[in-house]
């Protein structure tokens, strides 16, 4: 384990506090979560103490928890890629939604407007809403498109399929007309499969 990690964490527990909900070192990264009603305090603090001066947000990104290996705790969570120049230091940072059927965080372009981008793309794609973001719309799919395609329940063929008609001339939704299907695939058991005869 690096030492700079280690000096990382013990200056983000003395800097934070009880802020910090947990603190963890995993295959050479360090990533800190905080509760979603701390995040922009924690992040201005992060960008502007001289011992932190993480100046740029790397990525951002959502993630579904449902169905995974953790199975209590919140399924939404909004996961933070923190780079300081300065320091030579990169930093996660995760925060959970509190509420599964509507989740939430507070916007973080005010702090890095490189942000807007990441958190449409995560409002789009997970449903999840940044409170405060300037213009939260939907960023990959279509305005009218129904549903958020990266969260684990949305149904693999979709809900709507797009097809031209040409007796209206012009495209149009229909619901899906493709039957779902398991694909399994053929397992080859023979002993010598594959090799030059």
């Amino acid at each position: 384990m690096s030492t700079s990690l280690h000096s990382l964490e013990q200056q983000l527990r003395s800097a934070l506090g009880d802020r910090v909900r947990q603190l963890d070192i995993a295959l050479g990264e360090l990533t800190l979560e905080v509760p979603a009603a701390e995040l922009t305090g924690v992040m201005h603090d992060l960008r502007d103490r001289p011992e932190f001066l993480f100046a740029q947000l790397i990525d951002l990104c959502g993630l579904d928890y449902r169905d995974h290996a953790r199975a209590s705790g919140p399924r939404f969570a909004v996961v933070y890629h923190l780079l300081s120049i300065e320091h030579n230091r990169r930093l996660r940072v995760r925060v959970y939604c509190s509420d599964d059927d509507f989740p939430a965080v507070d916007s973080v372009v005010d702090i890095w407007p490189s942000a807007n981008w990441f958190e449409r793309e995560a409002f789009d794609l997970f449903g999840i809403v940044f409170t405060g973001h300037p213009d939260l719309r939907r960023l990959l799919t279509d305005y009218g498109f129904v549903g958020h395609p990266f969260r684990k329940d949305f149904p693999l063929s979709g809900n709507v399929e797009m097809r031209y008609d040409p007796e209206q001339q012009r495209v149009i939704y229909q619901p899906v007309t493709i039957e779902p299907r398991e694909i399994v695939p053929r397992v080859v058991r023979e002993e010598n499969y594959g090799d030059a005869e």
